[in-house]
Parts: structure tokens; sequence; C-alpha cells
């Protein structure tokens, strides 16, 4: 897809908000691979794998997030769920722990 960044990504957010995630995954995945540090690419890809289904994708999308910062307890539990979909409840309940002791006590 040509067009700058934003331009892409706005494409990509229309089309998960359109409640067409697989396509909006079509248009972010190489806008991640171009901006493979920018957090809000990767958190609507993420989510757009996730909504599709395409859990193992999502979950890779979300352990990149979780690199670029350890901090961020939103990517821990949607890194969780995503693990629990795969039923990886032992993996999952890790991350679900992170993202309680970060959010203040919830797991969810």
């Amino acid at each position: 897809m040509q067009g700058s960044t934003y331009e892409t990504f706005t494409v990509g957010r229309f089309y998960f908000e359109m409640g067409d995630p697989i396509a909006a995954a079509r248009v972010l995945a190489p806008l991640a691979d171009e901006e493979p540090e920018s957090r809000s690419v990767l958190e609507l890809l993420g989510r757009a794998y996730f909504h599709s289904a395409q859990l193992q994708k999502a979950e890779r999308t979300f352990r990149r997030i979780i690199e670029l910062d350890p901090c961020d307890s939103w990517a821990h539990i949607a890194l969780a769920r995503s693990l629990e979909r795969q039923s990886r409840d032992d993996e999952a309940a890790a991350h679900r722990r992170m993202h309680a002791a970060m959010s203040g006590g919830s797991l969810d």
C-alpha cells in the first residue's frame, strides 16, 4: 500500500473499526515491518490479529510490544488473553500477574 505511515495506519484503523480485522492486519503488517518500534501500529496490528483469531501472530506482536516496554500492562494482559485462547493457561498466568501488579491488582 502506498501512502504515508499515517495514511496507511488510518486505513488499517478504519478496517478494524468497521469490523474487518483481517483487512486491517493485511494493511498494518507491512507497516509494522517498516516501523518496528511504533507502539500504536503494533498495538492495532496485535488487536487485529487477536480479533481475527490469528493467535500466534497476535502473541508475537504483543511480545514485541513487551520487548519495547516491559512495563506495558496492557500488552501483558493482551498477551495473556492470546495465550489463553491457545489453551496455554500456565504461560498466560505469569502475564496476568504482571498486569495485576502494574494495574493495582486487577487480573483483567
